[in-house]
């Protein structure tokens, strides 16, 4: 079995390891035959996996698939905020990589250990909605505010250039073929140009 022990401490005056200790006797007592160590020390844990080096490191070896299990002594190792904790447990879930916390004993090769991580899925989706209906709702009021949603089309941004090509005496069919737009929006373009001129 392929283990991976992550520990943190947030001052360089703290030491990883204690930590380091328990952790090899529990990776032991699994029966591991090969234990990799990722660590971040003097970093706080409330920084996000990009400013953290080992836990990126982890969490690369975790979605390449070449751990069986991750183990770390405390879940406060992983990280302090609920977002970065749910996505970090998210990502180890989902790439079907086991996971062990000694001071909660927490285990999801337990079923228990593997309920708690159903538990988690359900957070995150929670948490995905939550966003979602946030985003919706600003856009909906940004709308009613008569903000416009979104990039210009391609049309709008080839207006000028219709009326221009139009001007000019170019068929209806052969801007539309070499704008790459329909004949009807043309048309739509050229009539609302002459109903701002009137």
């Amino acid at each position: 079995m392929k283990v991976a022990i992550y520990s943190r401490v947030s001052t360089t005056s703290q030491t990883i390891e204690n930590q380091v200790r328990v952790l090899e006797a529990v990776a032991a007592k699994m029966g591991a035959t090969d234990i990799t160590h990722f660590s971040d020390e003097g970093i706080s844990g409330a920084k996000g996996r990009d400013q953290r080096k080992g836990l990126d490191d982890l969490l690369r070896a975790v979605t390449q698939r070449k751990l069986d299990k991750v183990l770390v002594f405390d879940i406060s190792r992983l990280g302090r905020s609920l977002k970065d904790l749910i996505n970090t447990m998210e990502t180890i879930r989902e790439s079907n990589v086991d996971f062990y916390c000694h001071q909660q004993a927490l285990d999801t090769s337990t079923a228990s250990g593997r309920a708690l991580f159903g538990m988690l899925s359900i957070f995150s989706e929670w948490e995905r909605e939550t966003i979602r209906d946030r985003v919706v709702a600003g856009m909906e009021r940004a709308r009613a505010n008569g903000v416009k949603i979104g990039r210009p089309s391609h049309v709008h941004r080839v207006a000028k250039q219709i009326v221009e090509m139009r001007g000019q005496g170019t068929t209806i069919r052969q801007i539309a073929k070499m704008l790459d737009v329909s004949t009807a929006s043309v048309m739509r373009v050229i009539k609302n140009q002459s109903y701002s001129q009137a």
